[in-house]
């Protein structure tokens, strides 16, 4: 879970929607059982990016 948000972090720092680079903030987890959802809020436009992972057993 760390993983991929370090590497959201390093990654995914230009906002889609207005190309801002955002070199300050993060992504934020937030985990509800079987999901882990990260969210990134643009500080220059307010456009939201989100990522989900589900995490589950392999049958």
């Amino acid at each position: 879970m760390e993983r991929l948000q370090d590497r959201l972090n390093r990654e995914a720092r230009v906002c889609p929607a207005c190309r801002y680079e955002d070199t300050e903030n993060g992504w934020q987890a937030v985990t509800s059982g079987s999901r882990v959802q990260y969210r990134h809020i643009c500080p220059s436009c307010g456009e939201i990016s989100k990522r989900e992972l589900r995490l589950g057993s392999r049958s």
